[in-house]
């Protein structure tokens, strides 16, 4: 550990010292958010909000969080490098990730990488399982993962750092800021993430060489009350990263990706009596550099700039008659030097309902049409409904049409793009179950996804890959989450678990799809007295296949990590922790050829004042 690590938790002790006497709990008022659709047209369907105990007992990637605590399956190329993740047996590109309402899927490939994603940053994360595109459009379709950072009106004034550290230095800091009037609300939150990554192969003589990575990342929120009636909130957030691409258990590498993102949102909201407007302008920004050798000043590149113009009208008949009207126009302008240089223009209406119809009855419908220059779109359509059963149980269905449209690498890419590709298209249906009694809630959900026209890069006449709608697939499972909270005196119990069996092929063939386990399973349990706490969490991953024919397979795998933290009573606001990852040092692998660590160790120190 060197110098400047050890400094920094020393420094950090010494203003909670400092900061122990400020009271820092204060009563807030009215709290907005931008993803309105998440919280007003979802009751039908599953939703998973991870809160901030969890978040904080994880790693700080995205993947880590989801991995552990949802029923979504992540494939990763070795730890810190490209993630994927499968919703329900889709695929990456078929899953997509909402900031603050905003689609963020990359318009180059797709998808969203998970491990460049800071859960820190972000006041609250969400899962939401089935089809969205009605309200979310393109990759909706197994599911959504929610990044939104809400803003809460009234007197407050907090900070918070974060530091953590590590094996093979791994160095972690988060700083949040939150400061709010009546008139005025800020949340701001800067990560820094590094490691050497140098861990060596469980089992083998070898080590995870060029595997080093950093990235920063800034997120932050602003919200202005212009009167009683009108509100302006403003969004931005800026990621810059380096990974160098790390070796296989058969071949070095000397690779490297940089990439930058950045978004930004403006957003005027008006309350008008029963009438709601919203205005929405984006702008959002991705590049890339990859370099085949890092010392090397050849590389190739890609970027798109993204223009987003949205208006959102929500009239209230009464206060359980809810319709949601929204009209958005998107433009797309990619550039690269593997892609002809285009730009593409989206327009789409969409129309959502939501009725509480009796005290045990609501039901939501929603209607979604696209137009753009480049592909045609279906018609897009969700019906659900939530039924209360009985106090203790609660009956969901659910049924969507969705889609995935072509990236610009399907589209553009030069030499073997296809202009004329079709988007993909799902039908699904599912029936989800929903007990509640005594701090227990267990949902059980069964769901059928059919999927035509999917996009496949495969060889042409000459032999030249090229992207073409040629697969038809099948996906159909089960889903349970279980959650236990319980608090008796000083002690506070909190337990939870998920199980996904999941069967993904394609049709005419009885094998698994690539990388779609059958089993997994996860589960966690935490216990605090006072100010102590301990926790563990557990990952079962049955075996995955890496070949079509289902001939080359990763064996099932258990890892699980455990963990304590103490907080200081004349430090108030200061906590202290440590995390043991792959507690039983297991062998496992993820992804083929690429093994993750053996067992390894965190601490941390968490300031608020």
């Amino acid at each position: 550990m060197t110098v400047k690590h050890i400094s920094l938790p020393l420094l950090l002790l010494t203003f909670c010292k400092l900061a122990a006497q400020q009271d820092s709990i204060v009563q807030l008022k009215e709290v907005v958010i931008s993803d309105t659709q998440l919280r007003d047209f979802s009751v039908s369907q599953s939703v998973q909000h991870l809160n901030d105990s969890i978040i904080s007992r994880n790693a700080a990637s995205l993947t880590s969080l989801l991995q552990y605590n949802t029923v979504i399956y992540f494939k990763e190329n070795g730890l810190g490098m490209v993630s994927s993740p499968s919703f329900r047996g889709t695929t990456s590109q078929q899953t997509a990730v909402i900031w603050n309402g905003i689609n963020i899927n990359s318009q180059l490939n797709g998808q969203t990488d998970f491990n460049t994603i800071n859960t820190r940053d972000f006041t609250t994360i969400s899962a939401r399982a089935g089809g969205g595109s009605v309200m979310y459009g393109s990759s909706a379709i197994g599911g959504s993962i929610h990044l939104d950072n809400e803003l809460a009106f009234g007197n407050m004034f907090s900070n918070q750092i974060r530091t953590d550290y590590g094996s093979y230095n791994t160095f972690g800091l988060n700083y949040k800021l939150k400061a709010a009037t009546d008139r005025f609300s800020s949340n701001v939150s800067v990560s820094r993430n590094s490691s050497d990554n140098d861990y060596k192969f469980p089992g083998y003589d070898i080590y995870n060489d060029n595997g080093q990575y950093y990235n920063t990342s800034i997120n932050a929120a602003f919200a202005y009350r212009l009167n009683a009636k009108n509100i302006l909130r403003f969004y931005t957030y800026a990621f810059d990263g380096q990974r160098h691409f790390s070796r296989t258990l058969a071949a070095p590498s000397r690779s490297m990706y940089d990439d930058t993102n950045t978004r930004n949102l403006l957003e005027w909201t008006g309350t008008y009596n029963r009438f709601t407007s919203r205005l929405k302008v984006a702008y959002l920004k991705e590049k890339y550099k990859y370099f085949e050798v890092y010392n090397s000043n050849t590389h190739t590149f890609g970027k798109v700039r993204t223009f987003i113009g949205r208006y959102d009208a929500t009239y209230n008949f009464s206060p359980k008659l809810k319709l949601n009207a929204i009209a958005d126009y998107t433009q797309n302008n990619g550039e690269g030097s593997d892609i002809i240089n285009k730009k593409r223009n989206i327009g789409s209406g969409s129309l959502l309902l939501s009725h509480q119809a009796t005290n045990r009855l609501q039901y939501e419908l929603g209607l979604r049409q696209e137009v753009s220059d480049v592909y045609n779109s279906p018609l897009l359509f969700s019906a659900g409904a939530n039924i209360a059963v009985a106090k203790f149980y609660t009956l969901k269905f659910n049924a969507s049409r969705n889609f995935r449209i072509p990236t610009f690498n399907d589209l553009y890419w030069q030499g073997s793009g296809n202009p004329d590709l079709k988007p993909e298209s799902s039908y699904q249906a599912e029936v989800g179950n929903v007990f509640t009694h005594k701090g227990v809630t267990l949902s059980l959900t069964a769901y059928y996804i059919k999927l035509t026209d999917m996009l496949r890069w495969v060889p042409d006449a000459s032999g030249l890959w090229r992207p073409e709608n040629v697969g038809k697939a099948k996906t159909y499972g089960m889903e349970s989450v279980l959650r236990y909270d319980k608090k008796i005196g000083y002690s506070h119990i909190n337990l939870s678990g998920t199980y996904a069996y999941t069967i993904s092929r394609e049709d005419g063939s009885n094998n698994q799809m690539m990388y779609v386990p059958i089993h997994k399973a996860t589960a966690s349990a935490a216990y605090s007295y006072k100010n102590v706490s301990f926790y563990y969490r557990h990952l079962f991953t049955g075996e995955v296949f890496y070949t079509t024919d289902a001939s080359g397979n990763i064996n099932p795998y258990n890892v699980s990590s455990a963990g304590a933290e103490y907080t200081f009573k004349f430090l108030k606001g200061c906590s202290v922790g440590a995390q043991v990852n792959n507690l039983y040092n297991s062998q496992y692998l993820s992804m083929a050829s690429r093994p993750m660590p053996g067992r390894n160790y965190n601490l941390y120190l968490n300031l608020n004042f």
